[in-house]
């Protein structure tokens, strides 16, 4: 199973991995990081490693593991 790691410090929340997730793993967070931005978190276990999120992220944020 595939598992999605978010960088939290460096998220910035543009969402572009939410959006180009086919599995929809990913969305928003309750919590801030340090800069003040509600940092993405995985929200279900359907990842299929496809790795759209990661190549998607300008911040380099997303780590896709098989």
């Amino acid at each position: 199973m595939a598992r999605v790691e978010i960088v939290a410090e460096l998220c910035k929340s543009c969402g572009y991995c939410i959006k180009f997730c086919p599995k929809k793993v990913l969305d928003y967070g309750k919590n801030v990081n340090s800069k003040g931005y509600e940092y993405v978190v995985s929200v279900n276990d359907d990842c299929v490693a496809c790795c759209s999120c990661a190549r998607m992220c300008p911040a380099g944020a997303i780590n896709v593991y098989k």
